[in-house]
């Protein structure tokens, strides 16, 4: 499945609309929510023309007051959410963050200085691709292999990027997503995190082209997921 949107709402409607039609319903064996059902998305691939906006609740979905259910993320969120996404603090009762993987410090030689720089992903990227924009190289690592002994490792595995037309596009992969209030509050963050670094390297910010086999709504978000739409469950 293929989508193409103008930003993160519409994108997360489509989504909820379009997988009624393709998606498929298991029982999950391990993972969160064992024992639970899972409606999934085999396979999809999601592009989002202007995902940032300066204001952060207008990426998030808005669902009209005579509908009567909650929107899927509380207004304020992403405020909440960035610290998660971009810096290294870990909580007591976190193993870790993306922010944490993220700003792992990388240490590099430069060679017109003659010097080793150090700093982390996020700051290394910006640097290369502020001198070597025409690269396939820039990627932001979430994962590792050491992941699979965590009960619950990273959903996110990396954000890919590219340097083109004076455009930094991100291609963010998800193993598992959350549709309902996860897709959305993933990828306003992701948002954030793309144009501070569009700005640093002097580039505009572009499109989001996001990626997963494991979209899914987990049994307690169907009913939400199909009052908001109008549509019948699958079966």
């Amino acid at each position: 499945m293929n989508i193409t949107a103008t930003d993160i709402p519409d994108a997360w409607f489509q989504c909820l609309w379009n997988l009624f039609d393709v998606g498929h319903r298991y029982i999950i064996d391990k993972g969160s929510n064992e024992g639970q059902t899972r409606f999934e998305y085999e396979w999809i691939s999601i592009k989002i023309l202007d995902a940032y906006k300066a204001r952060y609740d207008l990426m998030l979905p808005e669902i009209p007051s005579h509908i009567g259910i909650p929107n899927p993320v509380e207004s304020g969120y992403v405020e909440e959410y960035i610290p998660y996404l971009m810096t290294s603090v870990i909580k007591k009762d976190e193993e870790y963050t993306y922010g944490s993987r993220l700003g792992r410090f990388v240490s590099y030689y430069d060679s017109k200085k003659e010097i080793n720089i150090y700093g982390n992903q996020i700051d290394f990227w910006i640097n290369q691709l502020k001198k070597f924009p025409n690269t396939n190289q820039a990627i932001l690592q979430v994962a590792e292999p050491s992941d699979c002994l965590l009960k619950d490792p990273p959903c996110l595995r990396h954000i890919d990027m590219r340097v083109k037309d004076g455009n930094l596009h991100f291609y963010p992969y998800f193993r598992s997503w959350d549709l309902w209030g996860g897709f959305p509050a993933n990828l306003a963050g992701i948002a954030v995190l793309q144009k501070y670094m569009a700005d640093e390297i002097g580039v505009e910010s572009g499109y989001i082209l996001a990626s997963s086999k494991g979209l899914h709504l987990y049994g307690y978000a169907e009913e939400l997921a199909r009052i908001r739409t109008l549509k019948e469950m699958k079966d």
